[in-house]
């Protein structure tokens, strides 16, 4: 997809999409959402010293980023698999400024998720192994488990059959017992297709200029 730079009001880039008009985040801040709805809400409410992450959405790779950071931060390991039907091109994936940001130290690591090959399990510091899936999140199948999901796919109104209850009940499928999913998305039809799916679902305050968000906990 043609992808065009843009700065959200905490400074941080994300991309915007023309063809079906939305952006990879918040207006209001990339990473200040991120933090707040999968780092803090997710990824960090998981008290498991080996964790692994399903992120549905790759995207700018800012999710696992920042995944990285708290891993090193934590001295966690996390085991992180991502899946992407439609990958960011590397040269505007290096325009984006979430290392400038967050860590100026690792802007070799950023550049590393994104160069890193695909399809492939790599070590990308020892305390964060990443794999990238290319792949439509419908055909996915694994025999593996995980711990933490971020769920980050375009918005129901942009991507309707992403957020179905089949597909809820899909992921819910690879989930280890009390597994923390976390969304963006509080509609109800959503959180009641992740409730039919399994999970015990509650609405969280949302970052700046959202009021809630959604985090499942599987039985």
């Amino acid at each position: 997809m043609n992808t065009e730079l843009i700065l959200t009001e905490d400074g941080s880039h994300t991309l915007y999409v023309p063809q079906i008009d939305e952006n990879y985040h918040s207006s209001h801040g990339a990473i200040q959402e991120s933090t707040h709805i999968f780092i803090e809400a997710g990824l960090k409410k998981c008290s498991k010293s080996k964790i692994k992450v399903l992120e549905v959405g790759f995207g700018t790779g800012l999710n696992a980023f920042m995944a990285l950071i708290e891993a090193e931060k934590s001295g966690k390991h996390v085991q992180y698999t991502s899946l992407e039907k439609y990958p960011v091109e590397v040269e505007k994936a290096m325009q984006l400024n979430y290392s400038e940001i967050l860590s100026p130290a690792n802007r070799s690591v950023f550049e590393l998720i994104h160069t890193s090959p695909w399809n492939m399990d790599v070590e990308i510091t020892p305390y964060f192994t990443l794999k990238k899936i290319e792949t439509d999140f419908s055909s996915y199948v694994t025999e593996g488990k995980f711990d933490v999901i971020f769920f980050d796919a375009f918005s129901p109104e942009k991507q309707p059959e992403m957020w179905t209850q089949e597909r809820f009940e899909m992921i819910y499928k690879y989930c280890n017992l009390e597994a923390i999913l976390t969304t963006y998305c509080a509609k109800g039809t959503v959180r009641r297709a992740m409730q039919t799916a399994g999970f015990t679902v509650e609405r969280l305050a949302g970052p700046l200029g959202k009021r809630e968000i959604l985090r499942g906990i599987s039985q």
